[in-house]
């Protein structure tokens, strides 16, 4: 009698599961098996699949000039882009937690550029920082600073990116502004007690209760980071001039001087631009396989830091 009940129960769990687990079988299982098998053809839309071997990974790990460029430039947005914003972020949250007037008010202005589409916050940003009539170079040169370059400089190209991501940093403030206010002022209280100084609060008290926001954060921070694209796309594109993005003769991805060609933009451009989609099969296995062991250790190291997140 106990069995029967209890493969019903299985039965009435499985029937509400299955939307999810269909869901999941074809937008995820089944387009990552198909992934793994299109890296090991010659496929290009036009024409069926031909087996290949292990020629696209060969050329991806020894012969491709562009994957190292790619490769390091993603890096260095996962190195600097993501702590950057993380910091900026909670810099930010923790100011709004101490603004007694118009807090209101100054929460949503640091929100606001959250919500304008990536590609329009691009676009504006690139033509405010336009060395030659933006209004940034105009207003250092008022003070007798010769502004750079900005997103048509190879030296300057990344870091403008980095202040663009600043600038709409205010999807992670939220969260962190929530998480900040969560904590018990009574800990706080205890902490002072003790002789605690604010540093010591923030690193004792603040930290260990936000631990499961900061994982959240620098996971997809980084996954995003990983999969970096709209942002250095259209900047090199309105750089340019151009009106599309693509990887044409004049070369607008990574413009200028391949200094913001990330991963992500070589994938799309050997995909729908070469037509390679065997060779981008391959190069998104690698991606996939990076951004889930990137993943595994947070998790890992998260858990040995945090016993809540370990529960």
């Amino acid at each position: 009698m106990a069995s029967t009940i209890q493969r019903r129960r299985n039965r009435a769990a499985l029937a509400f599961l299955s939307p999810s687990l269909l869901g999941m079988l074809i937008f995820f299982v089944f387009p990552l098996v198909m992934t793994v098998f299109y890296s090991f053809t010659a496929f290009d839309l036009s024409n069926p699949p031909r087996w290949n071997d292990f020629a696209n990974w060969t050329f991806l790990f020894t012969s491709d000039p562009l994957i190292g460029t790619a490769v390091l430039n993603t890096l260095w947005f996962v190195a600097i882009l993501v702590p950057v914003r993380i910091v900026g972020a909670m810099v930010v949250a923790w100011v709004l937690t101490r603004a007694r007037r118009s807090s209101g008010v100054l929460r949503t202005l640091y929100y606001l550029p959250a919500l304008i589409p990536p590609v329009a916050a691009t676009i504006a940003f690139v033509f405010v920082f336009n060395p030659a009539t933006g209004p940034v170079n105009e207003l250092l040169g008022k003070v007798g600073i010769d502004g750079p370059g900005w997103f048509t400089d190879p030296a300057w190209a990344k870091p403008s990116l980095v202040l663009l991501g600043l600038w709409v940093l205010g999807d992670i403030m939220v969260i962190f502004l929530a998480s900040l206010l969560d904590v018990p002022t009574e800990q706080y209280e205890a902490a002072e007690l003790d002789g605690a100084n604010g540093w010591q609060q923030f690193w004792f008290v603040t930290v260990p209760n936000m631990t499961p926001v900061l994982l959240f954060a620098l996971i997809t921070g980084i996954i995003g980071a990983l999969q970096y694209f709209t942002e250095p796309a259209v900047a090199a594109t309105t750089a340019q001039g151009k009106a599309s993005v693509g990887q044409g003769a004049a070369g607008a991805l990574g413009w200028p001087d391949q200094s913001t060609l990330t991963y992500g933009q070589l994938l799309y451009s050997k995909a729908f631009g070469a037509n390679l989609l065997g060779y981008a099969s391959a190069m998104a296995v690698v991606l996939f396989v990076v951004a889930a062991v990137v993943m595994a250790f947070l998790l890992r190291r998260f858990k040995a830091f945090s016993p809540e997140v370990a529960s």
